[in-house]
């Protein structure tokens, strides 16, 4: 019997919602059909956003959408995107597919998404291919309530009142797809676009830097050396990170249900280096700034795979298993343990597109394990961590060893959740949880869980869904309960 405690007395520090993040970026039908299908569609929609999926996400209580990119965004220039649709300029998509982009979705359809979502809205701006002013612009169409250029131009829109607008990537992967800069050359041209970055009435921008891809910590070091102070006063408010989960090798990708037991095993050794990952980053960024007032971010994480037969290789379209919904708790277990230090992170990406927790198919939608993750997980949002420590066992093949669990417990609003996911492909566990600090009076459970390789169909798209745990019960000391192998359990206890 594996012993869980679990310390009441001892709340850490507060799992900021937003690390609960979602992106869509424009690949393949992420955004088009996967979102937004138009007003004449024969989809069910409002202002052409999809009610269905706009449902599941407010029922997992999305709190951020990063949008346009992603490597599209430094190919994007956001006024194609405003104005009449008849009007507005098609532009050749040359990161993703050399498809047309008709620009049909822009500004004003993703503020609605946010709004119909409610969700906070992050924009990521263009500094590889555009220009300070045209950011500077971006940031006023969107936020100036005064009288000026661009506030005149979004009310000819049909938007006279501003929008809230709290976050702001300046670029993305400017390395790389970006603009292939130096850190020093992204650092000083991330001093420059900042500083035309304004705040308009009370909107406030938290600005976020384009950071490291996986373990680049020279760039880290670079640009929090070259632009994240100026004298004594702070530029930039955060600083973000991608990093990709790959069981098999770029050069050898396998699709998301075709692995064996290696893959499986080595695919959590990858998504448990992004612990390491924060760890050495976080290091790098404290020597810059001790006081710990920039964030990370980790804009970008999931599995990416092999795209599925017969779809276009360039849209990125993949199939989601429970080994995904599995591989998505443990990195958001590892997020909320450094939720003092990481501040956002976005599942990359939200709908038909990698590690998406939405799948669409014309008038047919479908909802991923990795979905149901996300739903497990909502309760610890803005809720307080706890201290708690879980007994685990090694397991996997000589290549790769990893812990058999993982799991967070948090509390908020006199509610004590634990989040708790059993690795092995075989092995149940029998759990004993000691609460410190904490008479629970009431408990409930759910329970996600399936062969590893199962994932949902549009012909059969309830075949992995939570259901109710059973047997979760309370002893002289906490509770006890079963988690079966491949599976990942939501307990809530109420109490005092």
């Amino acid at each position: 019997m594996a012993k869980l405690v679990i310390n009441a007395w001892n709340k850490k520090f507060k799992i900021n919602k937003d690390l609960y993040g979602q992106f869509s970026e424009h690949i393949g039908r992420g955004i088009y059909e996967g979102i937004y299908v138009g007003e004449d569609s024969t989809v069910e929609n409002v202002n052409g956003l999809r009610c269905d999926v706009v449902r599941a996400l407010r029922d997992i209580q999305v709190p951020v959408l990063r949008w346009p990119g992603g490597c599209f965004a430094d190919y994007y220039h956001w006024k194609d995107g405003i104005g009449p649709k008849e009007g507005r300029k098609k532009i050749v998509n040359a990161n993703w597919g050399s498809t047309v982009e008709d620009n049909s979705f822009g500004t004003h359809e993703f503020m609605e998404l946010c709004e119909q979502v409610g969700c906070e809205p992050y924009i990521c701006g263009n500094v590889g291919s555009g220009t300070v002013e045209e950011m500077s612009d971006w940031v006023e169409y969107l936020t100036c309530g005064g009288s000026s250029p661009m506030s005149e131009l979004r009310a000819k829109n049909g938007h006279p009142q501003p929008w809230k607008v709290k976050y702001w990537g300046v670029g993305n992967e400017n390395g790389g797809c970006g603009g292939n800069m130096t850190p020093e050359q992204y650092g000083q041209a991330f001093r420059r676009y900042r500083t035309f970055c304004r705040n308009y009435g009370d909107n406030r921008l938290y600005c976020i830097a384009g950071g490291a891809d996986v373990a680049d910590y020279n760039w880290t070091e670079g640009v929090m050396k070259t632009a994240a102070f100026c004298g004594e006063r702070r530029l930039m408010d955060g600083i973000s990170l991608h990093y990709y989960t790959q069981s098999n090798t770029w050069d050898h990708k396998k699709r998301a249900t075709e692995f064996d037991v290696s893959d499986y095993y080595r695919g959590f050794v990858r998504a448990r280096r992004m612990e390491e990952l924060i760890e050495k980053h976080c290091e790098i960024m404290s020597q810059y700034d001790p006081r710990h007032e920039i964030g990370l971010v980790v804009d970008e994480w999931g599995a990416w795979y092999e795209v599925e037969p017969g779809t276009h290789p360039a849209f990125l379209y993949q199939q989601g298993t429970m080994r995904d919904a599995l591989l998505a708790a443990v990195q958001l277990d590892i997020f909320n343990r450094h939720a003092n230090r990481v501040v956002m992170a976005n599942l990359a990406q939200m709908v038909n597109v990698i590690h998406s927790i939405i799948l669409t198919e014309g008038n047919r939608m479908l909802l991923t394990p990795t979905y149901h993750t996300f739903a497990l997980y909502k309760e610890h949002q803005d809720a307080q961590l706890l201290d708690s420590w879980l007994e685990t066992e090694e397991i996997g093949d000589e290549e790769s060893r990893i812990p058999n669990m993982s799991h967070t417990a948090s509390m908020k609003n006199g509610v004590l959740t634990l989040t708790i996911s059993n690795l092995s492909l075989e092995q149940s566990e029998q759990i004993a949880c000691y609460l410190l600090g904490f008479y629970g009076t009431a408990i409930k459970g759910r329970l996600l869980q399936a062969d590893c390789a199962a994932h949902n169909t549009f012909e059969a798209a309830q075949q992995v869904k939570p259901r109710e745990l059973q047997g979760a019960a309370f002893t002289d000391s906490g509770l006890k309960f079963m988690l079966p192998p491949c599976s990942i359990a939501q307990i809530t206890v109420s109490g005092s």
